[in-house]
């Protein structure tokens, strides 16, 4: 089994997804979003990284899934993202794990079979694929989403046998 750890950036808030991809498919481990308000940028950036470093030492994934950075329409969001991402991935990095970055469109061709789901769509297959019940957030399922983005392309099954990991 590997352990992979999906990142969903945000300048407040912050996806996570863990799995466990082996041969008999994919296992839901934990999921959740790490909420840094609106205060000062350069207070948020080093919340995100501090968090992110924290999940990693919880949870020691082998390889760690991000989305790649898209280009908004406002170009100063885009740049906020760019920096949550820049602090996610320090955070991400400081356990040697690799990294693998998928566009967002990829993610949902692989989750959903359209590039242009929404989010509602992504959060049903995620709950579908993992056997997750209850209420899920769109940044917990986008990063679970990335998660088995990467599972996928890296050779794992996705419509294999699923459920939660001990």
């Amino acid at each position: 089994m590997l352990r992979i750890l999906g990142l969903d950036p945000g300048s407040r808030v912050t996806g996570y997804g863990v799995v466990d991809a082996g041969q008999s498919g994919v296992r839901y481990v934990a999921s959740g979003c790490i909420r840094v308000g609106k205060g000062a940028m350069a207070d948020r950036l080093f919340e995100i990284h501090r968090l992110v470093t924290e999940l990693v030492d919880t949870y020691a994934p082998g390889e760690i899934a991000i989305e790649r950075v898209f280009m908004h329409r406002n170009p100063d969001s885009a740049l906020k993202l760019g920096e949550a991402r820049g602090a996610a991935l320090c955070g991400a990095c400081h356990a040697g794990a690799q990294v693998f970055e998928y566009a967002a469109r990829a993610i949902k061709q692989t989750i959903t079979g359209t590039g242009a789901a929404e989010k509602k769509q992504v959060q049903h297959m995620i709950k579908a694929l993992l056997a997750v019940e209850g209420r899920m957030g769109s940044d917990a399922a986008d990063a679970l989403a990335i998660a088995l983005c990467h599972a996928h392309h890296r050779g794992g099954r996705l419509n294999g046998r699923t459920g939660r990991a001990r």
